[in-house]
């Protein structure tokens, strides 16, 4: 089951990047840069989560988040409010208008991330898996532990984003640039290179002699998490 996600944001360059990693994540995604478009929208088919922009054009996301709380069909949907305010007089009409939480531009990716799936943990907690499964590959999310073929796997913090966020898309290729993003946010920069040093950590550690080796290595453009662990 995946999560339906209702985007309602006119800055096309944010949206973009909101959409490519929330659908990474395996979200359906759908966007509106207006809103009464997406008032609109949410007459027609309901989310299961709202990302409202503060200061959309044809309704303000303070409109259109009262009037979501004013009917019955949508007043238990679960609304994160995105804006560049971030005064606590701000905050608190955001929330007394009736979002489920707040977060100020610019944000981290990573964060938007973990406050979607928290939230949805508690309102859609079908939508929101605990563990991923990927050949004889285990993590669960909650624990922050990991197993393959029954073998307890230690990682540091940044291997473990990293492998979470492979297994979230088996199969797909990601760029070095894609992975920071990623992994460490769009906001921190640091080299590229760098993606390469946690790569070989993480294969250090997810590997023994003899075991295939499911991070793919995909010449001239990234890496990838190959599901049938097939040999390069």
């Amino acid at each position: 089951m995946h999560a339906k996600i209702l985007i309602v944001e006119d800055e096309e360059s944010l949206t973009t990047l909101l959409r490519y990693n929330l659908e990474a994540e395996g979200f359906e995604v759908t966007c509106a840069a207006r809103g009464d478009e997406a008032d609109l929208l949410l007459r027609e088919q309901l989310p299961d989560l709202i990302l409202l922009d503060w200061m959309v054009p044809g309704l303000s996301g303070i409109e259109l988040c009262r009037r979501i709380r004013a009917r019955r069909e949508t007043e238990q949907l679960p609304v994160i409010m995105l804006t560049a305010r971030g005064e606590e007089g701000d905050r608190v009409r955001g929330l007394a208008t009736g979002a489920d939480d707040y977060i100020v531009k610019p944000f981290s990716v990573p964060e938007l991330l973990a406050r979607v799936r928290a939230l949805l943990r508690r309102t859609k907690p079908a939508h929101v898996a605990g563990t991923l499964l990927a050949g004889d590959i285990e993590l669960d999310r909650v624990s922050h532990r990991i197993r393959r073929s029954g073998r307890e796997i230690h990682l540091g913090p940044t291997e473990f984003k990293l492998l979470e966020f492979l297994m979230r898309s088996p199969g797909r290729v990601f760029s070095r640039e894609q992975l920071l993003d990623g992994v460490w946010g769009h906001d921190v920069y640091i080299d590229e290179r760098t993606v390469d040093v946690h790569v070989g950590r993480l294969r250090k550690a997810i590997n023994r002699p003899k075991q295939s080796d499911p991070i793919r290595t995909v010449r001239g453009s990234g890496y990838s998490f190959d599901e049938m662990f097939t040999e390069v």
